[in-house]
């Protein structure tokens, strides 16, 4: 089989995940050691590529999702300040629900506070109803991929939600743990979806409200119908 000019698979990711670790290791200087970084850094691609169906842009991936884990690795630690509250959303697959309350709350309160989300069985990638109930109200989701739930990110969030993972995620004292019972999308059509949607967004609203962050937006998928 041929493969197109730019998309051939990498024969070995090593060598872009080192330089990977190297840059990381300069932004976490004074804070993690070059190998804590460079273990992060290869755990991340190895948990992302338990479930990618395609490897093209993983190292990519996976160095987002090494920078997110070690900057909630540095907070659980108290390595790094907090300036904002950190939400942290878990469903089953973080292809649908958890994606979308993270969006729709970043959406709604902007740089107010700070927004992760896992799956504790994470899919392959978002859920097509998802990302076309999103694009209807003008949030793309272009850069959205499931991640794995890790211990560094339950540890740094001050809320956590849960949709449907049971006891997947682990609980710490002190921290603020939410259920909320949603419909799964993966078993919805679009109008389905675009219900939960508009009932994850009214969570969102309280959830704000009972951190300090209130929405200074009307109701989102109102306001873009």
């Amino acid at each position: 089989m041929n493969e197109r000019p730019g998309q051939e698979a990498i024969a070995s990711p090593e060598p872009v995940l080192n330089r990977v670790a190297a840059r990381f290791t300069d932004k976490f200087e004074g804070i993690f050691s070059p190998e804590t970084v460079e273990r992060v850094v290869f755990e991340s691609y190895t948990a992302l590529a338990r479930t990618a169906t395609v490897t093209t842009h993983l190292p990519s991936l996976a160095e987002k999702f090494a920078r997110d884990r070690l900057t909630a690795l540095a907070q659980s630690q108290g390595l790094v300040t907090k300036t904002v509250p950190e939400i942290l959303y878990v469903c089953v697959q973080n292809s649908g629900r958890s994606q979308m309350a993270a969006a729709l709350t970043k959406h709604i309160a902007g740089d107010r506070v700070h927004v992760r989300s896992a799956g504790s069985q994470p899919a392959a990638s978002l859920l097509p109803n998802v990302v076309e109930a999103l694009a209807e109200i003008g949030i793309p989701m272009d850069e959205a991929f499931p991640k794995p739930l890790t211990d560094d990110v339950v540890r740094a969030a001050d809320a956590v939600v849960t949709m449907g993972c049971g006891d997947a995620c682990p609980l710490y004292p002190g921290k603020r743990y939410l259920d909320w019972d949603l419909a799964d999308p993966a078993g919805l059509d679009l109008d389905g979806t675009r219900k939960v949607r508009d009932e994850i967004q009214r969570q969102i609203e309280h959830l704000l409200a009972e951190l300090g962050q209130e929405s200074k937006l009307g109701d989102v998928a109102e306001a873009n119908s």
